[in-house]
């Protein structure tokens, strides 16, 4: 069984998919969506390169290797500039993210793929991507990291190992599990019938261990929780 690694600046992905929601201020994250190549960019997300770009105090720059979408939320001076790398997919059937990633997987023979900039902005954007790892996971067979400031969303099936600190703020979504064990966490889990039910636990060691009869979404924080004096 492979440990799912801690998410740090050194940790490397076939493709990074860059998507329109908040643009990451935390250091690892931007030193992942930076060195990770080949970049994919959703659409409109590549205004936020641009202006990224002309921030002389970012040091290394962004270099996307495609954008791609249906062009709606994309202006047609970008479409032009870009049309090098600019892919068009007009289907309405799936969303950016979910065109990028067959874009990538087609493409680059992606397997290991970090999605950034894909929380924040609209709450209901940020619940249907999150809810697209496990879909990726299942369906085409990919291990997806969708990454954000705070930490990082991996989904898993089966009995799996994460790697993690005492202190780590750990929340397990169940996605349909019967039997959904731990350990290694100050709370036992449980096959949860509601979402909220397996937020809010916490590492007690340097791994974790969870063993479910299906599918589950996990997450962990970068950060250990910081307990008031």
């Amino acid at each position: 069984m492979d440990k799912k690694k801690l998410i740090d600046k050194e940790s490397r992905f076939d493709v990074a998919i860059l998507a329109a929601g908040d643009f990451p201020k935390n250091n690892v994250v931007l030193e992942i969506l930076k060195k990770t190549t080949p970049l994919v960019v959703c659409d409109s997300a590549m205004e936020d390169v641009i202006a990224y770009n002309k921030d002389k105090n970012n040091g290394e720059q962004l270099h996307p290797s495609a954008v791609v979408g249906d062009g709606d939320s994309l202006h047609s001076e970008l479409k032009e500039k870009y049309r090098a790398i600019w892919h068009h997919y007009s289907e309405q059937d799936f969303n950016d993210l979910t065109k990028a990633t067959k874009f990538a997987i087609k493409n680059y023979s992606s397997k290991t793929i970090a999605y950034i900039g894909a929380t924040g902005k609209r709450e209901d954007h940020t619940i249907g991507n999150i809810s697209l790892m496990r879909y990726y996971h299942e369906h085409l067979g990919i291990a997806p990291t969708l990454i954000t400031d705070y930490g990082w969303f991996v989904p898993s099936n089966g009995e799996d190992l994460f790697e993690s600190f005492a202190g780590q703020q750990v929340s397990i979504f169940n996605c349909g599990c019967k039997r959904l064990e731990s350990e290694g966490l100050k709370w036992n889990t449980s096959p949860f019938n509601e979402l909220w039910e397996g937020t809010l636990n916490e590492a007690t060691s340097d791994s974790f261990k969870i063993n479910g009869d299906g599918e589950y979404l996990v997450f962990r924080t970068f950060k250990k929780k910081i307990m008031a004096k």
